[in-house]
């Protein structure tokens, strides 16, 4: 007997995104978490849709940036994942970030209280039994070594993988205000969302040759040549692309003014709010290999942070995903047997909210093959088509790595001829930079907004 019910394997992002929606068409599901009975190198709780790395979804702005176009299109579809980030959001500037534990027990409470979700605790160590009808596997970049070699084992792929580095966590009462600020990059947000410690060129370099000179973490032989994800790279690997990469990066200090002289340091390094009592601050941009006492020895140079207690230090582990466009048919369905789906990081897409947005997809997807029903896939002008559309089939399957969402995976946008103006007969210039973003933004706000009114666009 088929069972009718969409089993969800993996509690994190994309996973609980995928069960929300799928729940809300009627569906019953049960999502499988292996914490808290077996544990990862990453995650410290047992909590559904716990964040390891940073605590910011990226850019809210749906005029001119990606990100904010996807959070706009996840919002028009009833999100859990957005809907909880809003609630439990901290001041981040132009950023939507998150109280962590806040988001994650939201979350969590929400599932739990869905009467057609089931959660259970347990790992699921192999490729599922053939009764599971509609399966989602969204076990992230820490899958499990048994169900990875499972999946490899199914798909003859050799493993893909890249490694993902952890920012240090600082508490707000260590740190020194007589030296650091609050200020946001040209002020935006409420102007102040950020705490900014400034370097002088002395001690930027001295911070820099620190940093490189630092004892790292050592790897095992078999992930020597893993390479690193270029979104989160350690602050010390971009650091050996050249001294003054981090000062063009996440040290880069335009659009901010020391307020005691007015002066622009040489470099800053920023920290965001990571809770809603502001009792934490993690070091934006700063993930590292260094091993933990270096760490505290190297970040204690940084003017203003002489005296920091670290509530959490930074790391690193190994990611893994699948080699997408040439294993997924475009319902992200694995095309040696259709009945399994693949959602999140898994897929090669990089971030939080990309990876709940092929939840999001994937649990729709499940949710009509249960019901007998068509599913229409989202616009390709929409942030959501045009990461589907990359991940099964629009990028190289030979190159592929993890991607963010960015404008580049969106069609282009096709403008008519300028009209001469009737007096000097100039033709106004196309626009261009952001202008341009402006536009693909709303070309694809546009279309989700139709796609949504369609009613789940399950038809």
């Amino acid at each position: 007997m088929a069972d009718q019910t969409l089993h969800v394997i993996g509690g994190g992002m994309a996973g609980c995104e995928a069960a929300w929606q799928a729940a809300n068409r009627g569906v019953r599901v049960v999502i499988h978490e292996m914490r808290p009975h077996r544990k990862t190198d990453a995650h410290k709780t047992e909590g559904l849709a716990e964040l390891v790395c940073s605590n910011s979804f990226r850019s809210d702005d749906a005029t001119g940036n990606a990100v904010g176009v996807l959070h706009a299109e996840m919002r028009m579809l009833s999100s859990i994942i957005l809907g909880c980030g809003d609630e439990t959001a901290v001041p981040a500037g132009g950023a939507l970030a998150v109280d962590r534990d806040q988001f994650s027990a939201a979350v969590e409470e929400r599932i739990k209280s869905h009467p057609m979700i089931t959660v259970e605790r347990g790992e699921v160590d192999s490729i599922p039994p053939e009764e599971w009808e509609q399966v989602i596997i969204a076990t992230g970049p820490l899958t499990s070594t048994s169900l990875g070699e499972a999946i490899r084992g199914l798909t003859g792929e050799d493993d893909l993988a890249f490694f993902d580095a952890i920012a240090p966590i600082v508490h707000t009462e260590s740190i020194n205000m007589d030296i650091a600020w609050f200020q946001s990059r040209y002020d935006k947000g409420d102007g102040k969302d950020y705490i900014n410690c400034p370097l002088d060129r002395d001690q930027y370099h001295a911070l820099i040759d620190a940093m490189l000179a630092a004892e790292k973490m050592d790897f095992h032989e078999w992930e020597s040549n893993t390479p690193y994800f270029e979104g989160c790279m350690p602050i010390e690997v971009m650091a050996e692309r050249g001294i003054d990469t981090p000062r063009f990066g996440p040290m880069k200090p335009v659009g901010l003014n020391n307020p005691r002289d007015g002066s622009r340091p040489h470099a800053v390094v920023q920290l965001r709010q990571d809770n809603a009592l502001g009792t934490l601050y993690n070091m934006v941009g700063f993930q590292t290999k260094m091993r933990y006492g270096p760490q505290v020895d190297v970040f204690r140079m940084i003017p203003g942070l002489e005296n920091a207690a670290f509530a959490r230090l930074g790391g690193l582990h190994r990611n893994t995903f699948i080699r997408s466009p040439k294993l997924l048919d475009g319902s992200l369905r694995l095309k040696v047997m259709p009945r399994l789906r693949f959602a999140g990081q898994m897929t090669g897409v990089e971030g939080y909210v990309e990876s709940a947005a092929i939840g999001l997809m994937a649990g729709r997807m499940a949710a009509a093959d249960l019901l007998g029903e068509k599913f229409t896939p989202p616009p390709l002008e929409t942030a959501h088509g045009a990461l589907l559309s990359h991940i099964t089939g629009g990028a190289n399957s030979e190159t592929f790595q993890p991607m963010n969402v960015n404008f580049g995976l969106f069609p282009e946008l096709i403008l008519p001829d300028p009209v001469p103006d009737p007096v000097t007969g100039r033709k106004p210039r196309k626009p261009k930079g952001r202008d341009r973003k402006a536009l693909v933004a709303q070309r694809a706000l546009d279309a989700m907004q139709g796609y949504a009114d369609l009613g789940w666009a399950i038809i």
